[in-house]
């Protein structure tokens, strides 16, 4: 289903802010590609709920890989956005993801540590286990949550935001995401996007000083609900 101002997933709104639960297959940002990006969608959201005339002011805080799905944060004034941005540097926004592997890590909890290089000719990023370049320190942590036959769900905590830094990190130790075609996954999902989700966000308000703590769904699908 594609996203529009009619059926656009807000989990979170006021003056200041407005999160949204990102279906996969959107994109964050205008791209190359042309089609419309979530960005456009909120602001039409917003123009039509509140009759504003003019042009709606709109924050890109962070993005989500288009096949990615989950909680995306925008900014509805410039004060929230340079505010947003400033915890989002000093990683006072805590992003916690959920992903489906069907190789199972060695351990059932632990802490990857990489180095990433992004080619940006395939928009793809390669980890390695040791410096190399130019390349960035990746961290994560992560859990295993669940498991069936054939699927384990890993709780993912970020430490550090790279470039398809989960996607990378994971297919390197030989567990990449499901339908994750860019990073070694055999087979594409139904819905063409990954099965990564950006599960909960937890920070304290840039205006009113009062923590918000969300999380979301993933989306509905045969997996997902088993491993829940």
């Amino acid at each position: 289903m594609k996203t529009t101002p009619e059926n656009i997933q807000i989990v979170y709104e006021d003056n200041h802010m407005i999160i949204v639960n990102k279906r996969a297959g959107d994109i964050v940002q205008g791209d190359k590609t042309g089609d419309m990006p979530l960005s456009d969608i909120v602001k039409l959201y917003i123009k039509t709920k509140y009759n504003k005339p003019g042009n709606v002011f709109l924050g890109v805080v962070h993005r989500l890989d288009r096949p990615t799905s989950g909680l995306v944060i925008f900014a509805r004034t410039s004060k929230a956005l340079e505010r947003l941005n400033e915890m989002l540097k000093k990683r006072d926004i805590k992003k916690t993801y959920w992903a489906i592997v069907k190789q199972k890590p060695e351990k059932d909890a632990g802490t990857l540590i990489h180095f990433l290089k992004k080619n940006p000719k395939n928009n793809k990023s390669t980890a390695f286990d040791k410096e190399s370049g130019d390349a960035k320190k990746a961290i994560l942590h992560y859990k295993r949550l669940a498991s069936s036959d054939t699927y384990h769900l890993l709780e993912i905590d970020l430490e550090t935001g790279r470039h398809h830094q989960i996607r990378a990190q994971l297919a390197k130790i030989g567990s990449p995401i499901k339908g994750d075609l860019k990073y070694g996954f055999p087979r594409s999902n139904k819905n063409a996007g990954i099965s990564l989700h950006a599960r909960k966000i937890a920070f304290i308000h840039p205006v009113k000083k009062e923590l918000i703590s969300i999380t979301t769904t993933p989306p509905e699908d045969d997996v997902w609900q088993f491993l829940m």
